[in-house]
């Protein structure tokens, strides 16, 4: 009779054994009251913000970014005709369950506009193997006002991911990270939120 019972049970291990937990993803935004009635609108020129990484892993986040920004109201330009400038920043660290950290290859490091470095720990648990390193990724952006780089905006969103998550694909990753930033934009300032991962 335990049989049965065994094999019916096989299979969710095996699912169990590939599926990976996503966790949410934590976004913090601060705004400035004085330019909040210009956000949403106007021509808008993305860049890799100063001192970050600029190479072609980059590329899939300030799209994911340029994306967002034209969904709320934003007219995409160059950087001469544009009335505000969206600075993108990526840093991504691997950390393993001994909680060693190293970067990978996107970004710099360091903090994002005003913000810190705002890492955390996070493991996904593989049952055939013990605990997976995870990536943290954290996609940073500063909306500032073109002629007086004063900033207007500025929002940051966290996720970890391990190997086997269907976010650990780069583009997926920007995607998912760039909704979460600009949901709900601008939000409340200085207030952290979690907003659930895409499956």
């Amino acid at each position: 009779m335990r049989r049965p019972v065994l094999f019916a049970f096989a299979p969710l291990l095996a699912i169990a054994a590939c599926a990976t937990p996503q966790g949410p993803i934590e976004v913090t935004r601060f705004v400035d009251p004085s330019g909040a009635a210009r956000l949403g609108q106007g021509t808008v020129f993305v860049e890799s913000a100063p001192g970050s990484y600029d190479g072609l892993e980059a590329a899939p986040y300030k799209a994911a970014v340029a994306a967002e920004l034209t969904r709320l109201g934003y007219r995409e330009t160059n950087r001469a005709d544009a009335s505000q400038i969206a600075q993108v920043r990526i840093d991504r660290f691997t950390e393993t369950a001994e909680g060693r950290r190293s970067p990978v290859s996107v970004g710099v490091g360091g903090s994002t506009g005003t913000y810190g470095s705002g890492v955390g720990v996070g493991l996904g648990i593989n049952l055939g193997g013990g605990p997976r390193p995870t990536t943290g990724t954290q996609l940073g952006v500063t909306l500032r006002d073109a002629r007086g780089g004063v900033n207007l905006w500025e929002g940051r969103a966290d996720i970890r991911t391990t190997d086997k998550s269907p976010l650990a694909d780069r583009t997926a990753n920007a995607q998912a990270l760039a909704a979460a930033l600009f949901q709900d934009f601008p939000g409340r300032s200085g207030e952290t939120v979690q907003v659930k991962a895409p499956e």
